[in-house]
């Protein structure tokens, strides 16, 4: 074989290993930027799991530190500006330490029980990701029902802790404030539970996942800053719901007419915000992602 022979020789084999190496780059890529399969509408399986108990307790035990945390935080400022109490109305943390404490919660509870349960801690969040086929019927039905006895806990260990100012100062449940319709405050625990649901698939799309790799740490921070955020837009119209768990709880521990006048509010309008969070993720966002991963799939490549 001479020079030019082996030249040519030599070029084939570095074509064909470069050949391979764009198939397996493209086999890794869509490999990548595949979607789990919807998980099915009732699973029996789960239900011998320890995981799947596993997953409960975390939830139950998430949403009690929630309400504990948050609530405590509220009946604190409330005492601390009482004028009866103390004269200097600037003693408190204002709505800005209100809206810190659920949201900075939020992100060290999500941050937690991510691995564990998801880290729902809220019904609406696992009503939208049941309808976006992300968990099953059972699997939703028993976070909610965990979430749910995790607030009246969390609640009910605030006012054994603070029972002189617990009752005094509203026992931190929702209500519509004065001055505001009922159009007004529904409207406000859509958009805002709109706001929380739709930050929660955005930060833990799969498809992103698996283009940047930070993204699964990172996920809890926009989760916890739209808690924040929403509370900072909403306290002042129905004390900041977008939890039917946070809602639920409170009111029952209160268990006072103010608390259950408009408590139907904070059940419709935070599913229904979650749905529609669902749907325009899902066949609006998402649909957009797969024809746009088809089109670039599709381009020639050198």
């Amino acid at each position: 074989m001479d020079y030019r022979d082996r030249l040519s020789s030599l070029a084939k084999k570095k074509k064909a290993m470069t050949k391979e190496a764009v198939g397996e780059k493209r086999s890794f890529s869509g490999k990548d930027y595949q979607d789990p399969p919807p998980e099915p509408l009732f699973d029996a399986a789960e239900l011998g799991k320890w995981s799947f108990y596993r997953a409960l307790i975390a939830e139950f035990i998430a949403t009690l530190l929630f309400l504990y945390v948050t609530v405590m935080t509220v009946i604190g400022y409330k005492s601390q500006v009482d004028p009866t109490l103390n004269p200097d109305q600037c003693a408190g943390v204002g709505i800005l330490g209100i809206a810190w404490a659920f949201g900075g919660m939020i992100f060290i509870l999500v941050y937690c029980t991510a691995g564990i349960s998801g880290g729902h801690i809220n019904p609406a969040v696992t009503f939208g990701l049941f309808l976006a086929r992300k968990v099953t019927l059972v699997r939703a039905v028993m976070y909610m029902v965990a979430q749910c006895l995790g607030a009246i806990c969390g609640v009910a260990l605030v006012k054994s802790f603070q029972s002189a100012y617990y009752t005094r100062y509203g026992g931190g449940a929702n209500g519509l404030a004065d001055g505001y319709s009922i159009g007004t405050g529904v409207a406000a625990e859509i958009i805002g539970t709109f706001v929380l649901v739709y930050t929660v698939f955005s930060a833990t799309d799969p498809k992103r996942s698996a283009r940047d790799s930070h993204v699964p740490v990172l996920a809890p921070l926009p989760i916890g800053f739209a808690v924040f955020i929403v509370h900072l837009a909403t306290i002042p119209i129905t004390g900041t719901g977008i939890n039917p768990a946070r809602s639920l709880g409170a009111a029952i521990i209160y268990n006072k007419d103010q608390a259950w006048d408009h408590h139907w509010i904070f059940w419709v309008g935070p599913f229904a915000g979650a749905a529609i969070a669902a749907f325009y993720h899902q066949f609006v966002l998402r649909a957009g992602a797969v024809k746009a991963l088809g089109s670039f799939r599709s381009q020639p490549h050198v």
